[in-house]
């Protein structure tokens, strides 16, 4: 937590009118609140959550309460530690002249259960982002403060009404808390706005979670922000998103870009998002390589084919058209062919392959043992169905006609048949041409490229766990001899019980004995956190996704409850038609749209030159109108002037954040970041330099990335190109 310091306020000199007792006295004596409140609300948790992780764990639901108790009191005092005073937002006063409303990242009362703060995800915090001018929402006035290290260092008021000005002249600026906020210098994180959220994106975040909504939104417009803070806003008030009832996935298109967001959600309240890009979902993702052949990336971009995967599993899972015959200790059985395709029926319906090999195995055994029905005689000592099941799963014979009429499959040897063994791929996917069918056939199978990720995922969704079946043996063993040690356990206790009642023996009992075994000595998987499902998914630069990569998504979110973040103008492969088109291809139905067209980042001077360069390629192109200008006009030179610009702007601004975008050649520093156009989406840099823009290619993928590199620019854009 903050330190407590005299006074909340820093500000620098030429804000000493900021300073005047009138204008902050108020906040003053509520900060002073807010600090007591918050010791008081630290050491409560601390001492609940002490109380909770010493009680009895206890069993079943009591246990589930109990985990779910520790997470919330672990979450909440996470969050009341990151931050002090400056958890607070700002203020709104109503017009009635009723007690000003402070709005904070959570809320906060005191020991009298007076509201101390407002949490910015309820209702009544709505004016506090949405009232404007043209509707005040009821608000006289709205103030919002900027912090620095605990304290602030400036703040804005914004009247409402038109006899309000007087007593605020002094804290009055000439731009909105949104712009200065955005005009004001990059960090190595995206930049807390919370507090500075516009209107057009307050009602967007606010939105409710039914269904696909898509923010579409050229650069500079918050669509990233608008999905972080839409995030946090549904965790909070969507019933379905909470912790107890559902997760939520956020996709992003780098990890540069997850690294760069990496602290918001926690900031806004939340901590529980899992965050991805899609390479993280497949294991053979952090080493695939882009697929060099447009042509077969277009053909595996294409959802058919990811279908092709069910086909490609049914091969398998095809009962044998003859008969078996299994010799065993007390006669010869006959597997008929009938028999097999019955014990193929066996599975539940949508259970994945290698572990449906449990239910086909189960009921082959069952089909055997009826065949002996003849020598079981339990009544008279003989041979018992238990015995002759046991000896069965041991039989040779039987164990490797089981695995050739229901192999274990592994994902990447399915898939990397089909780049390897032609009639297996034209069975599967008959609507290739021969043509197609050759292009797709590869000298190595296994050499994963980012395009055959989503028929890896499909596969290994489809396929299920490889060591599912084995472990599944592994864990019977290892209860059976659990079983029996506990066994011998309860025979000496039963011995040496000289109680009247002989208690003990109650141990005989199959459950009570059942229960004395130690289930965490079991084998067990790790669990997969990314394989879902979700209960609703965030996807950023959603252009760029392929039919095939929706797959990937959709797989694990069967609400189809998405918030689809994109601009069709930054698409590096073009995005003909509407969204509502390319996601009604893809599964989804109902989708909504929502637009965002002011960009609050980018400079006007900027804007000017990047607007050209897409609409080149895309003459409708939606580009946003900028708001603001930066006073210095785009630079153009030399690249070997390169480094004399680097060091001028590092000597003029000793903070902020530039990147070179083009030059592989430059290594990058602290300060100055060296990315590819690609790898620069999504982020923002005060200084953008870049080398050699039109060596990024022809076409609409080099335009796109040029107008990409362009409008990460947030005060200067200098173009440097050879000589």
């Amino acid at each position: 937590m903050a330190a407590t310091c005299t006074s909340a306020f820093d500000l620098p000199d030429h804000l000493s009118a900021k300073s005047d007792f009138a204008l902050i006295a108020s906040d003053e004596r509520h900060f002073a609140d807010i600090t007591e409140s918050l010791a008081a609300t630290v050491a409560d948790l601390t001492e609940r959550l002490g109380a909770e992780r010493k009680a009895p764990g206890g069993s079943g639901e009591e246990a589930l309460n109990r985990d779910l108790e520790v997470h919330r009191l672990t979450a909440r005092l996470r969050a009341l530690r990151r931050f002090g005073l400056d958890l607070c937002l700002g203020r709104m006063d109503p017009a009635d002249g009723s007690e000003p409303v402070y709005v904070g990242r959570l809320g906060l009362t005191d020991g009298t259960g007076r509201r101390l703060l407002l949490d910015w995800r309820s209702p009544a915090a709505e004016p506090f982002f949405g009232a404007t001018h043209a509707d005040p929402m009821g608000l006289a006035f709205r103030r919002r403060y900027r912090w620095t290290r605990g304290r602030i260092t400036d703040y804005w008021d914004e009247v409402f009404t038109s006899d309000g000005f007087d007593g605020h002249a002094a804290a009055l600026d000439d731009q909105s808390a949104f712009i200065a906020s955005l005009g004001a210098d990059r960090s190595d994180r995206m930049r807390d706005v919370l507090g500075t959220i516009a209107a057009d994106q307050d009602a967007i975040i606010r939105a409710g979670s039914r269904g696909p909504l898509v923010v579409d939104g050229g650069p500079g417009t918050g669509k990233t922000v608008v999905a972080l803070h839409r995030t946090a806003y549904l965790l909070y008030a969507d019933p379905h998103l909470g912790h107890r009832r559902g997760r939520v996935l956020f996709v992003g298109p780098h990890e540069h870009y997850l690294a760069y967001v990496s602290d918001v959600l926690p900031s806004l309240g939340e901590d529980g998002v899992q965050t991805c890009t899609l390479r993280d979902l497949v294991p053979q993702g952090a080493s695939a390589v882009v697929e060099a052949d447009p042509h077969v990336a277009r053909l595996k971009g294409s959802a058919a084919l990811v279908d092709a995967i069910e086909a490609a599993v049914a091969f398998y899972e095809e009962p044998p058209t003859r008969g078996t015959t299994i010799p065993t200790p007390w006669a010869e059985v006959r597997l008929s062919a009938e028999d097999w395709a019955e014990a193929f029926e066996a599975p539940d319906p949508g259970t994945p392959h290698n572990e449906a090999r449990e239910q086909v195995w189960a009921q082959l055994l069952t089909i055997l043992v009826d065949q002996h029905d003849d020598v079981v005689d339990e009544d008279d000592g003989g041979v018992t169905a238990a015995q002759v099941r046991s000896s069965l799963q041991r039989n040779r014979e039987l164990v490797e006609a089981f695995d050739r009429a229901w192999p274990v499959l592994e994902a990447t040897d399915l898939v990397a048949d089909l780049w390897s063994v032609p009639a297996y791929l034209r069975r599967c996917a008959p609507w290739l041409g021969p043509d197609e069918i050759r292009s797709l056939q590869r000298e190595d199978a296994h050499a994963w490229t980012t395009s055959d990720l989503p028929l890896l995922d499909a596969a290994r969704q489809r396929l299920g766990d490889p060591a599912a079946f084995g472990r599944r043996r592994r864990q019977e063993a290892v209860a059976a001899a659990e079983r029996e040690r506990m066994a011998g356990v309860i025979d000496e206790l039963i011995a040496a019980d000289d109680s009247e009642l002989l208690l003990m023996t109650s141990l005989r009992h199959g459950d009570l004995r059942d229960a004395l075994v130690d289930e965490t000595a079991l084998p067990t998987a790790d669990p997969d956190v990314l394989a879902g499902p979700f209960a609703h998914i965030v996807v950023d630069e959603a252009q760029e996704l392929t039919d095939a990569e929706w797959q990937m998504l959709l797989l694990r979110c069967p609400s189809r409850s998405f918030t689809v973040v994109g601009d069709r103008a930054q698409a590096r492969h073009g995005f003909s038609g509407t969204w509502e088109a390319r996601l009604g291809r893809v599964g989804f139905d109902e989708v909504r749209i929502a637009s965002l067209r002011i960009n609050y980042r980018t400079p006007e001077e900027v804007m000017v030159e990047a607007e050209p360069v897409i609409r080149a390629v895309l003459p409708d192109a939606n580009v946003p109108t900028s708001i603001r200008r930066s006073g210095v006009p785009v630079r153009h030179g030399s690249t070997s002037e390169r480094d004399q610009v680097l060091g001028a702007w590092q000597a003029a601004h000793p903070e902020g954040i530039a990147c070179v975008i083009g030059d592989a050649t430059f290594p990058g520093t602290a300060r100055v970041r060296s990315l590819t156009p690609v790898l620069s989406k999504g982020l923002e840099f005060d200084l953008v330099v870049l080398v050699d823009p039109e060596m990024f290619g022809t076409g609409v993928e080099g335009a796109v990335d040029r107008y990409v590199a362009m409008t990460r620019a947030t005060q200067q854009l200098v173009v440097l190109t050879s000589a």
